[in-house]
């Protein structure tokens, strides 16, 4: 027997199955997780924007119109609960965040390839950390996920237009900061 689709599973939770709920949690979990983590950026704060996420799934379940998939909606809550965590920290670590610039350690002199890829990645992740949260999420979106504009314009019901701006800012903010840096 064929696994279930995304829609027979809600129905089934609307008939009273919390199964059908449980199964959607198993399947896409590992997915909420990753976005959640590049946006949010640490391991904990990514767990708890997952146990938001899915509390506000199961809320909202019973009325979802099915719109768009299943799963861009689950993706667009995701996105919006990782922002709202990512400002909340923000707000918390202010001073933190704001004054304290983190430097590669520079004694990678004979380093082989994987040593400097790690070290550029570690260096992009810094980036990314620093960016605004709209175009966080736009450039993780596109640069990560491979969305096209139009998706993400569902997802955050914002013009393809502004998305492209916000995507544009974001990587010259990027560049900028890689290449201060890389040096």
């Amino acid at each position: 027997m064929p696994p279930k689709k995304d829609l027979e599973l809600i129905e089934d939770f609307r008939q009273g199955d919390n199964a059908g709920f449980n199964e959607l949690v198993r399947r896409y979990q590992e997915k909420v997780y990753w976005i959640a983590r590049r946006v949010v950026g640490s391991h904990e704060d990514a767990d708890d924007v997952v146990q938001d996420v899915f509390i506000k799934v199961y809320e909202a379940l019973k009325e979802f119109r099915a719109a768009s998939g299943f799963y861009t909606w689950l993706y667009r809550i995701t996105v919006n609960a990782s922002l709202n965590a990512l400002r909340k920290r923000r707000i918390k670590d202010f001073v933190r965040y704001e004054d304290v610039e983190e430097t590669l350690n520079s004694d990678a002199g004979g380093a082989d390839a994987d040593v400097l890829s790690k070290e550029y990645e570690s260096i992009l992740e810094k980036a990314i950390e620093r960016l605004p949260p709209r175009q966080k999420a736009v450039f993780i979106m596109r640069y990560y996920d491979e969305m096209s504009y139009e998706e993400m314009a569902q997802i955050l019901d914002r013009s393809v237009g502004g998305l492209k701006a916000n995507y544009f800012h974001a990587l010259k903010k990027i560049q900028v900061y890689v290449r201060k840096e890389s040096k």
